[in-house]
């Protein structure tokens, strides 16, 4: 079997606005293997987000095709590409996008219950990974009662409660003080080899880029190993 997550071949994105078509993205080719740990960098307005969101599904490609686990994103109903979604991949972002009516066992649970697990099970697993993030005491607490922090280690919960074969981070770091940045960094490197999830991040962070195992960056619309 393939150790292969996540492949582009040829992709490229525009925009148009108006009579005017801007170029964000060219030709670009990568591969995510099990256990890869991938920073992207590049200057603010190079496509970054893009990249991550047509990598996810969450975009479509102006050309060019993105495969997840050898199935092609463009070729997938908005009901299939939510189910692979759910099932194989995790997205942390910059702003955590907690429920706030919601505690941080039911945020952290809430991909298996869509995905259909019980409840009692859902929580049982959402327990477990948010002890792995030192919250198992803040599991009743709301977002506004967390602090930026444990919000953010909440939503790597999240993200790896149905341990995805691939996580995508976009500034997941970038609203937090360096000291809080670092132990959020060192949290999912630490998770990472514990389930030899692939971690992708967009970070202006040169310091956490350069913990990962390849650097790539992302200018005049195409992706260069550095």
């Amino acid at each position: 079997m393939s150790d292969v997550i996540v492949n582009c071949h040829q992709l490229s994105k525009s925009y148009h606005d108006g009579n005017t078509s801007i170029k964000v993205l060219e030709n670009v080719d990568l591969e995510i293997k099990k256990g890869d740990k991938i920073a992207i960098v590049g200057p603010s307005g190079s496509g970054k987000s893009t990249f991550l969101h047509l990598l996810g599904g969450l975009d479509k490609p102006t050309s060019g095709h993105v495969f997840l686990n050898g199935q092609d994103w463009r070729k997938q109903s908005e009901k299939q590409r939510c189910r692979l979604r759910n099932k194989h991949l995790g997205f942390i972002y910059q702003f955590h996008h907690l429920l706030p009516e919601f505690s941080a066992l039911e945020n952290t649970a809430m991909p298996l219950l869509l995905a259909g697990v019980a409840v009692n099970v859902a929580e049982k697993q959402a327990m477990d990974i948010l002890e792995h993030v030192g919250l198992l005491n803040r599991l009743k607490h709301k977002p506004a009662e967390l602090s930026g922090g444990e919000r953010q280690r909440v939503a790597i919960a999240r993200a790896l409660v149905n341990q995805p074969a691939c996580v995508f981070a976009d500034e997941p770091t970038g609203n937090l003080d360096q000291a809080t940045a670092t132990n959020v960094f060192e949290l999912m490197l630490s998770l990472n080899e514990k389930y030899n999830t692939a971690v992708v991040i967009v970070t202006h962070d040169q310091q956490l880029a350069s913990k990962m195992d390849k650097v790539l960056t992302l200018s005049d619309r195409k992706l260069q190993l550095i």
